[in-house]
């Protein structure tokens, strides 16, 4: 090709390119302004991520040996898929599958346990991992007939709501006076749930009639795990709600830039008098939630139907010095809610020691109360 055609060849190739390019030379001005996401959708994304997709459930109950399939069947059949793929490698852990060891030798003698086998993931389905927003820790399950079905702190009907959901409810109720009680004083607590309000026992399962029987066998281990792993998967933040000691070792490492974490005394009336009723932490929850990811991601702590969801009252004063031990990443404070309404709630009923033995602020002030009643006598 003469130098000439050549010329005239790349001089027509420049000349389509040209028009080919967007005006002004920039893709954006070609193609348009890309739609930004709405800004529910972006919080939504970071406070749901999806399922994990690479965790293939028949494949890796295939790879475990017969004993191991025969120790974790309850695992397999009703731990919610979406927390079995990050804690699969718990459960063949030597603690655990020692801890299953036990639990079998319990069954095979015939004993009592509480909460009913198929409830004791009950937690792990109604809350999946990529739709908690807060971590309420409980203890030992309840030990009587009809009362732990796999909920921290909830009872099915018709069993009544036991002493500390009763203060629980007190609680609430001082910040959103439009709570309603459960009909029958109710205790069944799965709306929460199924609202992401993860409800989780420290220890998973209890010998009938006998508290703390299966502490230190292994639970306390595996429910740090899911602890830990909510605080590092949920990455946009959650509230931990840790009522009692026991409860605030449990995240006592939690990172507070990230999350909520709010601290006080148990419920149980033998504790609940020393800052429970004042510590306004349902609202607080409330108010980080809607700071961090907007009013409609906040938790309706109602438990029966109503005509509108639960509403926050305007605050007349802010009072920091009601709050128990507080640490949150959320920049602006909290104001402590209205009291009113209370006068509405159940009285506590009367309580014998057996039922908060799993607390140990409840025992320090029974020890100290029977220490005084010796003392006088």
């Amino acid at each position: 090709m003469s130098p000439t055609l050549k010329r005239n060849a790349d001089h027509l190739a420049a000349s389509a390119a040209d028009s080919k390019k967007p005006k002004g030379g920039s893709i954006t001005s070609f193609f348009g302004v890309p739609k930004p996401k709405p800004a529910s959708s972006q919080a939504n994304s970071a406070q749901s991520p999806p399922r994990s997709s690479s965790f293939n459930k028949a494949k890796w109950v295939a790879s475990l040996t017969p004993e191991q399939r025969d120790l974790l069947q309850l695992e397999i059949d009703t731990l919610d898929e979406s927390w079995l793929a990050h804690l699969k490698d718990d459960v063949v852990s030597t603690d655990f599958l020692n801890l299953k060891r036990f639990l079998k030798k319990e069954k095979d003698s015939k004993a009592k346990i509480f909460p009913p086998e198929e409830d004791v993931y009950f937690w792990s389905r109604h809350t999946p991992l990529h739709k908690v927003k807060v971590v309420i820790i409980g203890q030992d399950p309840y030990h009587n007939d009809n009362q732990a079905h796999g909920l921290a702190f909830s009872v099915r009907p018709p069993t009544r709501a036991p002493p500390s959901l009763v203060n629980i409810y007190k609680g609430i109720k001082k910040s959103y006076p439009d709570f309603v009680v459960p009909p029958n004083n109710g205790g069944l607590l799965t709306p929460w749930a199924d609202r992401g309000v993860l409800l989780l026992n420290t220890c998973l399962t209890v010998r009938a009639h006998q508290a703390n029987s299966h502490s230190n066998k292994g639970w306390e281990r595996f429910t740090q795990r899911v602890i830990d792993l909510v605080a590092r998967v949920r990455t946009h933040g959650v509230v931990f709600l840790a009522w009692g000691k026991p409860a605030g070792t449990r995240v006592a490492k939690i990172n507070r830039q990230k999350h909520c974490v709010l601290q006080s005394v148990h419920p149980s009336p033998l504790s609940a008098h020393g800052g429970f009723f004042e510590n306004g932490h349902f609202k607080k929850c409330n108010d980080w939630l809607a700071s961090r990811y907007g009013e409609d991601e906040i938790i309706d702590w109602n438990l029966v139907p109503t005509k509108k969801a639960i509403s926050t009252p305007p605050s007349d004063k802010e009072n920091s010095s009601n709050v128990a031990n507080v640490s949150s990443g959320s920049p602006k404070a909290f104001p402590s809610g209205v009291d009113s309404a209370s006068k509405a709630l159940p009285k506590p009923v009367a309580c014998s020691a057996d039922e908060f033995d799993d607390d140990t602020d409840a025992l320090e002030a029974l020890v100290a109360a029977a220490s005084e009643e010796a003392e006088a006598n």
